[in-house]
């Protein structure tokens, strides 16, 4: 049906990669490329049968990029690289002319800054070129935009509130790792605290906001209130929403090595002189802490990620909560890689099939909630992530 460039061979390009030559109907054609061809080698290899064509390309260099998208010519092409290197792959495919879908928003790399907007603002751009960029299609971002536009579309009228929650309740047996980039990971969780309240931005410090959640079949885990980046756009397309939450679980040793690593300086994103050789402190952490891509083999227990919604249906107050839970073990014996990433990899894969089906796919700019959410949901069914619906509960928020 297409052909599909996916840029990025970390742990959610190989689930990426895995899903997709599982359904050479859909797609036909599949390059992994990274700056590093020795990955997408291997990733291939594993997945064998000769599905995965593999290539060498510097994502932050937009000419080298053209060159691999005209030399391969791809329907699609699938970013998940870093969030610093969105607009340099969004450029490349405006010159190349061809439609682009990523699973995180644009951030700088000299600031923590997580916003649409310089994305956003590619709108006219994509507009007149005839493409599609479609953003954010993980888990979250990513699923869970597409459960708030399900529950709009079947179960409101009216959505006033909203918590998604992020619980991540599984054991890697190490002192301390992230489950993805560190670079990026620790700088998404060490920012301020924000959240939409009544047409505006309430800002916390960090993890000042945290109470105990229960979890389906996982039970109660202490949850913090942090900003993430869905909440963005959620509360744009759907202004009804009076207040939108992001809270995600961590552990105490968790938060306390992450105090150590922000008190004594290592999660500084400025470059600093040692040695006469300029480095920046997080850059070289995460070259000495665990590869997240290496945790899945010991990795025990799950996660869970969700919406609960409180809105109106037919003039009466209603509850909602849509989840999925989804195994580390089970994850690592499909993919060999652990729940976090899966729970990336599949969205992203679902969401390229949806653009190739035609279903998902329309000039300019748009969020995944700016689509249709059945045929996306029916599809989460099938490739591992089904969702769990339970209403008129108590959302303990």
């Amino acid at each position: 049906m297409g052909k599909v460039l996916v840029i990025g061979a970390g742990g959610v390009g190989t689930v990426v990669v895995h899903k997709m030559a599982g359904l050479p109907e859909v797609f036909s054609d599949i390059m992994l490329a990274s700056r590093t061809k020795s990955k997408c080698d291997a990733i291939a290899a594993q997945i064998g049968g000769n599905r995965i064509k593999t290539a060498q390309v510097d994502a932050d260099n937009v000419s080298e990029l053209v060159e691999l998208i005209r030399s391969f010519k791809p329907d699609l092409v699938v970013n998940v690289a870093l969030p610093y290197q969105d607009l340099t792959i969004m450029d490349a495919c405006l010159e190349t002319g061809v439609a682009y879908l990523d699973t995180a928003n644009y951030e700088p790399k000299d600031e923590a800054k997580f916003e649409y907007k310089w994305q956003w603002a590619y709108q006219d751009k994509f507009k007149e070129a005839g493409l599609t960029a479609i953003l954010g299609c993980g888990f979250d971002p990513g699923v869970t935009n597409i459960y708030t536009a399900y529950a709009a579309k079947h179960h409101f009228d009216e959505i006033h509130y909203l918590d998604i929650v992020d619980c991540n309740a599984g054991d890697h047996g190490k002192p301390f790792a992230t489950n993805f980039n560190p670079e990026i990971n620790i700088r998404e969780v060490t920012q301020k605290g924000k959240y939409w309240e009544n047409g505006k931005w309430v800002y916390t410090e960090p993890h000042e906001i945290h109470k105990t959640l229960n979890y389906p079949e996982i039970g109660p885990k202490e949850s913090y209130l942090i900003y993430h980046e869905e909440l963005e756009s959620i509360v744009k397309n759907f202004p009804t929403i009076k207040r939108a939450r992001f809270w995600m679980t961590f552990g105490q040793e968790y938060l306390t090595h992450l105090r150590v690593i922000q008190n004594i300086g290592m999660a500084r994103i400025d470059p600093i002189v040692y040695n006469g050789v300029e480095i920046v402190p997080i850059q070289f952490l995460k070259a000495v802490l665990p590869n997240p891509g290496d945790l899945g083999e010991n990795y025990k227990g799950w996660t869970s990620i969700g919406c609960r919604i409180k809105g109106v249906k037919d003039g009466k107050e209603k509850t909602y909560y849509i989840y999925n839970n989804c195994s580390h073990e089970v994850a690592y014996q499909e993919t060999g890689t652990q729940a976090v990433s899966y729970t990336t990899g599949v969205p992203c894969m679902i969401g390229a099939m949806m653009y190739l089906k035609g279903l998902w796919k329309k000039p300019g700019v748009f969020n995944v909630e700016e689509f249709d959410p059945d045929p996306f949901m029916a599809e989460l069914n099938k490739h591992g992530l089904p969702w769990n619906e339970l209403h008129n509960v108590d959302l303990e928020l």
